[in-house]
């Protein structure tokens, strides 16, 4: 037996319960009972002998996390199936392979193992997409990226792009379901349009507790009337099994594949939606060390910090002293004191209020060596000017949290029709 994948036994247990339907509706026959907690929808299409893709041109939007449960990649398995005709490969940020650091891409190329023209998909418009769509002649688009939760996590954006790009070319849009890391659960203010950017395109909220299917739901009712002039002619969503809304990563019996070059743990998802603010100050958020987004510091930043942050009580995590000196990003070959954050419960850890504290107290004690980045970038990942004028008029984390309480019940509200999971 031949393609990974492609050996139906590995995959294809008790289907015949129920498949996933178009649009991702479930049969009204029982769920069929997986021999893993959760499955992914690329896990499901598989076993499924892909016959949604039969006989049609399929372009991909994947990168490195794009596997299955055996962890051979998604393009791969449908390549050596010989059921799939995969006529061209999207990377996204980091590359299709995934070589590329922060901001950077891979560039257009042949793929060397399956000889699948791979196009540079990271920031284009979406009339360029639309142009790489037509020349790779494609009639349907999957989207495979396991996200991580974070409206400024930029994966969610190529694809709705990806999908505006779908509606001025008349193609089937569908998603290969992949759990939410962080749970489902929104946190966090809304992104005021005013400050869109290539770190949040439309108003959801910082941490928005929704799977990239989800999300796909929400982006073509919501937004695509508006930016395309109408909804796409299909979207079906490839439905994960066995996931539910309060599940976190850990607990999915999933293989965790590094989204980015500096995700390379479900810890380091689950704080990426508080310390990723610090991108935007004068502070290491962690790069260049084996644990980014968990350290965070600066140079002459001591053992007050920690004692600072214990003393907040913040649920789910406890800080401890440390001393780094990252390989490159800010403050390259300098020693730097900060905290490390050690999660204690993850069910119970805010990772936007934590960020809020871990500013607020890094101003406070710090005040000479705390600044905001110059070009004000904390106001696009945070999705407006409130949370950096708030701080620097001293306000405290309560008040600061508080602020967006009403534009997070609303988001909560508006996401709910979307919603496929419990």
């Amino acid at each position: 037996m031949t393609g990974g994948l492609t050996r139906r036994g590995f995959l294809a247990t008790s289907l015949a319960a129920g498949p996933v339907l178009a649009g991702g509706a479930a049969s009204a026959s029982a769920e069929p009972r997986w021999p893993w907690p959760v499955s992914t929808g690329a896990d499901v299409l598989a076993a499924e002998g892909w016959r949604r893709l039969a006989g049609q041109r399929v372009g991909v939007v994947t990168n490195p996390t794009g596997v299955l449960r055996d962890l051979r990649h998604v393009v791969d398995a449908m390549h050596d199936s010989g059921d799939v005709r995969v006529t061209a490969v999207f990377g996204p940020e980091h590359g299709f392979r995934g070589t590329a650091q922060a901001g950077g891409s891979e560039g257009d190329y042949q793929d060397p193992r399956t000889r699948i023209p791979v196009y540079d998909a990271y920031g284009v418009s979406p009339d360029k997409l639309a142009a790489m769509f037509r020349k790779a002649d494609v009639e349907v688009v999957v989207f495979d990226i396991a996200d991580v939760g974070a409206r400024f996590y930029t994966y969610v954006w190529t694809m709705y792009a990806a999908m505006r790009a779908a509606v001025a070319t008349g193609v089937r849009f569908v998603v290969l379901d992949r759990p939410n890391p962080l749970g489902g659960e929104a946190h966090g203010p809304q992104l005021d349009p005013k400050f869109a950017s290539g770190v949040g395109r439309k108003p959801i909220t910082q941490q928005h507790g929704m799977t990239t299917g989800e999300l796909a739901r929400l982006f073509d009712a919501e937004f695509l009337p508006g930016d395309a002039g109408g909804r796409l002619s299909s979207l079906d969503i490839v439905r994960v099994r066995g996931w539910r809304r309060n599940t976190r990563f850990g607990e999915t019996g999933l293989s965790w594949v590094p989204p980015s070059p500096n995700m390379p743990t479900a810890d380091t998802a689950l704080v990426y939606p508080g310390t990723c603010l610090f991108e935007g100050t004068s502070f290491s958020e962690g790069r260049g060390t084996t644990r980014p987004f968990e350290t965070v510091g600066a140079p002459k930043v001591d053992w007050r910090w920690a004692e600072d942050l214990n003393a907040l009580r913040l649920p789910g995590v406890l800080f401890r002293e440390t001393y780094f000196v990252p390989t490159f990003g800010k403050h390259e070959k300098q020693t730097c004191g900060g905290v490390q954050l050690h999660l204690t419960d993850r069910r119970a850890f805010d990772a936007v209020r934590t960020g809020v504290a871990m500013i607020v107290t890094a101003r406070r004690r710090y005040p000479e060596l705390f600044s905001w980045r110059a070009d004000n970038w904390i106001d696009r990942l945070s999705g407006s000017d409130r949370l950096r004028h708030q701080v620097d008029a001293g306000a405290d984390v309560d008040e600061v949290v508080g602020s967006w309480d009403a534009e997070l019940s609303a988001f909560r509200r508006q996401r709910e029709r979307h919603l496929l999971y419990r």
